[in-house]
């Protein structure tokens, strides 16, 4: 007999949301350490330079960026799946 109350069903649906993110980014991206410096290269060709990694959001795919030099306060979004390369910065 399974569980059907309102915790269980929350679990089970981000449970099922995190592997509507697929592919090899989204994965580094969920593992990926807030802060890090990143180039990242969008499917359609744009290159996104020495952003700033803040978090992942495996509920909607969504891949969040600060651009400190280009746009000092700014917040980039990006969904994960659009997403065809990461370059992480050295330290």
């Amino acid at each position: 007999m399974s569980c059907n109350c309102s915790k269980c069903r929350r679990e089970s649906s981000s449970g099922n949301n995190k592997n509507r993110c697929n592919g090899c980014i989204c994965d580094q991206l969920r593992d990926l350490r807030r802060g890090t410096e990143v180039d990242v290269f969008l499917s359609g060709g744009q290159i996104l330079e020495d952003v700033v990694f803040k978090r992942f959001d495996h509920n909607n795919c969504c891949a969040f960026f600060n651009d400190p030099e280009t746009e000092p306060g700014s917040t980039l979004i990006v969904d994960c799946q659009k997403i065809d390369a990461i370059r992480i910065e050295a330290d």
